[in-house]
């Protein structure tokens, strides 16, 4: 029986290409990724272990806005490697001016992390979680 050993890609279609590509690049330099390949509407870059894509949407998929709660995607998390890592993606996300929809905070136990949207409002989010405490 086939079995699934990681997730190999996320590709999204976004409304304005060179928008999303300007943060996207940026976003993803900042998490360790590289430029995989690039093509005139598409581009995917890769940390060696999970590639991420975008390319331009049809032009009848430019004519509506994504809502966050509509059937689809909802949110998609990068794993970081500690609470200090998603605290400093926080203060990256703010200076390039990304809309931080929740800040850094634990929102589960044993889990801590930061929302945020990118320029077409898909939410995303870098997150950690381990022990929050140190034992009493």
């Amino acid at each position: 029986m086939p079995k699934v050993v990681g997730v190999d890609h996320l590709s999204i279609s976004v409304k304005d290409f060179g928008k999303s590509k300007a943060f996207y690049g940026k976003l993803l330099k900042f998490l360790g990724f590289k430029v995989l390949d690039e093509y005139e509407d598409a581009i995917g870059w890769t940390n060696g272990k999970t590639r991420l894509w975008i390319s331009s949407a049809d032009a009848k998929g430019r004519q509506y806005k994504y809502r966050f709660g509509d059937v689809g995607f909802h949110h998609y998390a990068f794993r970081l490697g500690s609470r200090e890592e998603v605290d400093e993606l926080q203060k990256f996300l703010q200076k390039m001016g990304a809309k931080v929809v929740d800040p850094a905070g634990e929102y589960y136990e044993n889990y801590y992390g930061v929302y945020f949207e990118d320029p077409n409002g898909l939410e995303f989010e870098g997150m950690w979680y381990g022990r929050m405490k140190k034992a009493a």
